[in-house]
């Protein structure tokens, strides 16, 4: 499982504890980032990170080195741990269904950059997050998990994003498990994810 992040280190911390300790079953061979303020988490975890920048200059020779870093450790899967960059299409065909992301609203609502600033300013009483595999259609791709928490006309802006952080990072680690695991089948646009209830009903019928 190849990691990306951009500067947000609450789905990182989360996702490298859970893996160290047993609860999350993947290899990380690398952490990639398009920026080098989280390498300090990747060393105390004694995990090698890559600094890959990307502007719309050089994007395409980016994805490159990307492409060839995935490649050469033979990642299976690709989890976007907070990674503020759109994937291209071309890492999407190779990896279809195989890339995880996090959005921090409860999809459909409030795809986009700012879904909280935007929930802030439509008065919500309800936030949430959602996992999801990586289309080429922004923030719409096939639902793994999602959940919410309440808010009121007394939170603030900052108050919607601690909020919604602590659910960001629920969210994410319980969509890798459930694609570690195998209990995720995509069709179409939508997935079913296999819990003990769901195989116990289908052997029923």
């Amino acid at each position: 499982m190849a990691v990306f992040v951009s500067k947000y280190d609450h789905c990182l911390y989360d996702i490298l504890a859970k893996q160290q300790s047993g609860e999350l079953a993947a290899e990380i061979p690398f952490i990639l980032s398009n920026h080098a303020d989280l390498k300090i988490i990747a060393d105390r975890f004694e995990i090698p990170f890559h600094h890959i920048s990307v502007t719309k200059e050089n994007k395409a020779e980016a994805e490159e080195k990307q492409a060839e870093l995935l490649k050469a450790h033979g990642v299976d899967f690709i989890v976007l741990a907070r990674y503020m960059q759109i994937v291209s299409s071309k890492l999407i065909d190779q990896y279809k269904h195989k890339i995880i992301n996090i959005h921090h609203s409860f999809l459909p609502a409030f795809p986009g950059a700012k879904p909280y600033h935007s929930a802030f300013d439509r008065g919500v009483k309800i936030i949430g997050a959602t996992s999801h595999y990586v289309t080429e259609e922004l923030d719409a791709g096939p639902i793994i998990e999602q959940d919410t928490t309440r808010v009121t006309h007394l939170n603030s802006i900052s108050d919607f994003i601690e909020k919604g952080r602590d659910l960001e990072r629920i969210v994410l680690v319980r969509a890798l498990k459930q694609h570690v695991n195998r209990k995720v089948m995509v069709y179409g646009n939508k997935t079913v994810v296999f819990s003990l209830n769901n195989l116990l009903h289908l052997k029923k019928g």
